[in-house]
């Protein structure tokens, strides 16, 4: 039940939820307006509406809180700064980009891990938003090594790309957002875990903290059902935290088992990784990610 203290705050938000929804019409926003009309009209319409474990359902999150996470991240990938909006890593053979450092492959480029840029200019696309020149002349990753982006970063030939990253930070978050509510039905098609994967996914989503940890962790290691996002047959994903997972309660216990599953699986790649690709070296980065989803 919603409440509002008197009439006029009651029409008052009723008027300022059919403006939003004329905004999102305009920007090709294509969700049904009144999935949000709770969360426009609740009392304080920055936080999530109240709901739990038992509801099955992702609860509803409003602009400010899904921004708010959005930062987050933009912090945990590219540690908040701009220029790190477009980024090659050493050792890498591949740029990431965005405040989630979306991977970006050449053409006919083959590697283990998902592309997901590509995935993200499609739902730019998909809102009616205008790409940046380089987006619009390519397809793939138009830079045949590291050497070679670094030197169109240097020349300011990627500034209308960070740029525009950097302006549409809000519409990166909603993009992971929209993975995370799609991974449900991708984990349990592949897990034989099913009702204990889907009720730590919604006693995790239910508990403070857990929307920003599930968001996060799916961007950071996907959803754990690619075959080739695997060593010795393990996976890293958010499939594998959940299966780790076999409490009951919701709330901080609930944050601290899903860190401690994401650390485990997490140690557990770098374990069955080829020593050569040296992965160890990122372990440490990895755990300190991990201690930002529990409950402080």
């Amino acid at each position: 039940m919603i409440l509002v203290k008197d009439r006029k705050e009651f029409y008052m938000r009723i008027k300022k939820s059919f403006i939003i929804a004329l905004f999102m019409m305009q920007i090709g926003f294509s969700e049904p307006v009144n999935n949000y009309l709770p969360y426009i009209l609740a009392e304080n319409n920055n936080k999530p509406v109240k709901s739990d474990v038992s509801t099955n359902k992702i609860p509803q999150i409003g602009s400010a809180d899904l921004n708010e996470i959005g930062e987050k991240i933009f912090k945990n990938e590219a540690g908040g700064k701009k220029e790190n909006l477009v980024y090659w890593n050493s050792g890498e053979n591949f740029p990431s980009l965005g405040i989630g450092h979306f991977i970006w492959y050449r053409k006919n480029q083959t590697e283990i891990f998902d592309e997901s840029f590509p995935k993200l200019v499609e739902f730019y696309k998909a809102n009616k938003i205008t790409l940046p020149k380089i987006l619009q002349e390519n397809k793939d990753a138009p830079w045949a090594s590291r050497e070679e982006f670094l030197k169109d970063k240097e020349a300011g030939k990627l500034n209308e790309l960070r740029d525009f990253l950097y302006e549409t930070k809000d519409i990166q978050v909603m993009f992971i957002y929209k993975r995370l509510e799609a991974s449900l039905d991708k984990m349990l098609a592949q897990t034989a875990d099913k009702e204990n994967v889907k009720y730590q996914f919604y006693r995790v989503s239910n508990s403070p903290n857990g929307l920003y940890a599930l968001i996060d962790y799916v961007n950071f290691k996907g959803e754990g059902v690619s075959e080739t996002e695997k060593y010795n047959n393990e996976g890293w994903g958010l499939l594998q935290v959940l299966e780790y997972m076999k409490g009951k309660e919701p709330g901080k216990s609930a944050m601290d088992e899903f860190s401690a599953g994401a650390k485990f699986v997490l140690e557990r790649r770098v374990k069955n990784s080829d020593p050569k690709k040296n992965e160890k070296q990122w372990l440490k980065g990895w755990e300190n990610r991990t201690e930002t989803y529990k409950v402080k």
